[in-house]
């Protein structure tokens, strides 16, 4: 099956940044793709260049088939869109909003919609401005669903809802890439992403820094600690194709956390000369995060 979202070299440049520099990505159907990034790492320009509200300054990428430079409306209707702040009319009521924005779909979106209203116990008549945040969080799900999108792009969801609401969102994630449409979910939040996720794409200044299936990347990331007789001796690092995502020293203890660690390499970095112990372990997502994320002069 054709992906349903494809980056080509993406690159985007501000003035005084580079939000995307030469992003390559494959999001295939049926899946849940989270895109991980701290705050300011890119990940809100991306969704926005996906969605044709922004245009890149190189590169290029496909949704669902279609280049959103060339057909943005065209995107707009094959995908569901919930942000964490979602922009809804405070005036309008609960069945108001599910009105008007059904006037850009066909007739299948309002009965679809009202019974999303349904099951989540939130009166029609309820204004807007009265709702919680969960309530609008929601209503604003409920409007992206009724059209049964291909693709639902989610930027932060769950930011600021309780612990319930958080859970409905989790659930409907998955029970959408059940039927085989895909979801799209930026985020940093980690222990979320563990639970829904298949793959996930690590995203640092604006550069892809890990992407893969997410089990595999937990299989294939160790933390490695090296503790030597001397703090001042240098200790060979594991040969390629092993692949060092970050380092620390500390005292007499070397910690890396490396990606393709074989057991071979282990135990030659214990046979070296000054080394009295080697630990490795597989690594967290979360420390795995915590890797490609953080900047060598910082550390």
């Amino acid at each position: 099956m054709d992906p349903v979202i494809t980056t080509d070299a993406l690159t985007m440049h501000f003035r005084r940044c580079d939000a995307l520099v030469g992003v390559d990505l494959e999001i295939q159907p049926g899946t849940v793709f989270a895109l991980l990034g701290e705050n300011g790492a890119g990940k809100t320009t991306m969704i926005r260049i996906l969605t044709g509200f922004q245009k890149p300054t190189s590169g290029s990428c496909t949704v669902c088939g279609i280049n959103p430079l060339v057909d943005p409306q065209g995107v707009r209707q094959r995908i569901g869109y919930v942000s964490d702040a979602p922009a809804l009319y405070d005036w309008m009521s609960v069945a108001q909003i599910g009105g008007f924005t059904a006037s850009f779909y066909d007739a299948t979106f309002l009965p679809s919609y009202e019974a999303a209203i349904r099951r989540y116990e939130i009166r029609p008549d309820q204004k807007i401005r009265h709702l919680s945040k969960g309530q609008r969080a929601k209503v604003a799900l409920s409007l992206a669903l009724a059209h049964d999108p291909s693709l639902l792009i989610m930027d932060e969801p769950t930011s600021g809802l309780d612990p319930k609401v958080r859970r409905s969102f989790l659930e409907s994630m998955i029970d959408r890439a059940a039927t085989g449409r895909t979801v799209f979910l930026s985020s940093h939040q980690i222990s979320e992403v563990e639970r829904v996720a298949d793959t996930i794409a690590i995203l640092h200044h604006g550069k892809i820094r890990l992407h893969g299936p997410l089990h595999e990347l937990r299989e294939s990331i160790h933390e490695l600690v090296i503790d030597t007789d001397d703090p001042l001796r240098a200790i060979a690092s594991p040969p390629e194709p092993a692949e060092i995502l970050s380092e620390e020293s500390s005292g007499r203890s070397r910690q890396l956390y490396v990606r393709g660690l074989e057991p071979g390499m282990v135990q030659a970095i214990r046979d070296t000369p000054g080394v009295t112990e080697v630990r490795s372990r597989v690594a967290t997502l979360e420390e795995i995060f915590v890797a490609c994320t953080t900047d060598p002069q910082l550390v």
